[in-house]
């Protein structure tokens, strides 16, 4: 298959490596040089392109899958909306009006799209509340993503995203040096989460759907940061409550307060094997090169 990857970043990369040791032609596609650069590196055609404009957009070519994984440029609304919403419209009405559109379209998105729950579980069939205007964005975006393809014989799928890791964002220092302020972790290595998507575009699964990439447990955040404290033998760091971080720092965003945790037996359904199950799993080459250094 012909496949674009809009927004080739973090999860971008790993995914075109995938899919084009699969014999996959794939074409990874970023606006900055440095974005590029990484793209050759990881060993598949880089095309430079602004995902807002439609005219930028003719130096990408044909596509069967387009994978719609863009980032933000900014941490604003202004600069979500314009990533998230304005690009990914541009995206679909572009590439829908070619002669050739494509079959398929994956937007990566966020859990954060459910806002708080309080510690309760959380599945595709969960109304989502977004907590803060980025998260209202995000969910737009998903409506573009499931109602305008289908508008233009696009399959859409929405893949809600837990909290990234792996290689460059283990973030040891976070848990390691606290404080750890108390709620789950719903989390999924890069490496799974490229699979996830290679799962579902290659498996022609979950069209005009939502699925939930996370991995099989969420933990708790003080518990984790016990036992990588364990790992790493250090002393394990200190830990808040909610409460004591916003009465120490004079407050805390709704995001942080958001506590939930989400389920993937969706994903599961679908066939999915993960390579890293749970985080313990995939934080073993974070500790050892903790303990080594």
């Amino acid at each position: 298959m012909q496949v674009a990857i809009l927004g080739c970043g973090y999860v971008g990369l790993r995914l075109g490596r995938q899919l084009t040791d699969e014999g996959h032609d794939v074409v990874g596609v970023r606006r900055s040089h440095a974005g590029l650069d990484a793209i050759a590196d990881a060993g598949f055609e880089a095309v430079r392109a602004d995902l807002t404009d439609a005219a930028s957009l003719t130096a990408v070519p044909d596509a069967d899958w387009l994978v719609y994984a863009a980032s933000a440029g900014g941490r604003g609304s202004d600069a979500a909306r314009a990533a998230y919403v304005e690009g990914l419209r541009t995206v679909v009405e572009t590439f829908g009006e070619r002669a050739s559109p494509p079959d398929r379209l994956v937007y990566t998105s966020s859990t954060g799209v459910y806002g708080d729950h309080d510690g309760d579980w959380v599945d595709e069939s969960t109304t989502p509340d977004p907590a803060t205007e980025r998260q209202r964005v995000l969910r737009e975006a998903e409506r573009v993503a499931l109602s305008e393809t289908a508008d233009r014989g696009i399959d859409g799928t929405v893949v809600r995203f837990g909290g990234l890791y792996g290689p460059n964002r283990y973030r040891m220092d976070r848990y390691l040096d606290g404080p750890v302020t108390d709620g789950y972790l719903n989390s999924i290595h890069g490496d799974d989460a490229a699979g996830a998507v290679a799962h579902l575009l290659t498996a022609d699964a979950a069209r005009d759907e939502v699925v939930l990439g996370v991995d099989d447990e969420p933990v708790s955040k003080w518990a984790f940061a016990d036992w990588l404290a364990e790992q790493c033998g250090v002393s394990p760091p200190k830990k808040w409550t909610v409460a004591e971080r916003a009465a120490a720092e004079g407050g805390v965003s709704r995001r942080a307060r958001a506590n939930k945790r989400c389920a993937n037996d969706r994903l599961r359904e679908l066939g999915y094997d993960f390579r890293y199950p749970t985080v313990r799993e995939g934080y073993r080459p974070a500790i050892r090169a903790f303990r080594e250094g």
